[in-house]
C-alpha cells in the first residue's frame, strides 16, 4: 500500500463525496465497535477484497516492506461471512468474553476513482480489551479502501490494511479493522 500520487478532492471539507466517505467509516466503525456484524456486512459489495498484508521490516531502499505471498487477511464476501457467523457460536472461543472495541478513524483522505468510486485512505487506531485481566491492545494502521457508489449508497468494495508494526502484539485477529 502506498500513498495515492495525485491530489484530494479539494478543500474545504464541504465536498459533498469527501464528507460522504467521512461519514459512511464513522458509521461502518459504530457498527463494528457495537458488534454489529451483520450490519456491517450490509456495507460491504458482493465482491469485497479485505486485505491485510504480513508488514516486515527491510532495509531502506529493498523496494517492500509487506510479503506480497502472506497476509493476516485475504478475504471475500464468502469468507467475511463465514467469520460473522462463527462469531455467533459457541465455538469462537477466541471472542469469549467478547472483545470491547472502539475504533478510532482519522487522516480521512478522498481521491477521485472513475464515476462510481473513491478511493479512501485513512489511519485506524484500534483499543481493544477483553475480560478484566488482560492488558488492553493498540493497534495502528493505515487503510486504503475502494468506496463504490451504489442504489442503496456507499458501499466498500475493497480494502487494504498496512499495520504500523511488523509483530503484532495482540493474542488474535478475531475482530475486524
Amino acid at each position: 500500500m502506498t500513498a495515492q500520487t495525485g491530489k484530494p478532492l479539494p478543500l474545504p471539507y464541504s465536498d459533498t463525496a469527501h464528507q460522504a466517505a467521512h461519514q459512511f467509516l464513522v458509521e461502518e466503525a459504530a457498527l463494528l465497535d457495537a458488534a454489529d456484524y451483520a450490519g456491517w456486512l450490509g456495507l460491504l459489495c458482493e465482491d469485497i477484497r479485505y486485505l491485510m498484508p504480513v508488514r516486515v521490516t527491510t532495509a531502506r531502499g529493498a523496494g517492500f516492506d509487506t510479503l506480497s505471498d502472506m497476509g493476516h487477511f485475504d478475504e471475500d464476501m464468502y469468507a467475511l461471512r463465514k467469520r460473522v457467523e462463527r462469531l455467533a457460536t459457541d465455538h469462537a472461543w477466541t471472542e469469549d468474553p467478547p472483545s470491547r472495541t472502539r475504533h478510532f478513524v482519522t487522516n480521512v483522505r478522498t481521491f477521485a476513482r472513475g464515476d462510481t468510486e473513491l478511493r479512501v485512505e485513512s489511519a485506524v487506531l484500534l483499543f481493544r480489551s477483553r475480560g478484566d485481566t488482560r492488558e488492553a491492545d493498540l493497534v495502528s494502521a493505515g487503510r486504503t479502501d475502494v468506496l463504490r457508489e451504489t442504489a442503496g449508497g456507499l458501499r466498500l468494495a475493497r480494502r487494504e490494511i498496512l499495520v504500523d508494526e511488523a509483530v503484532l502484539r495482540t493474542q488474535n485477529l478475531a475482530v475486524f479493522l
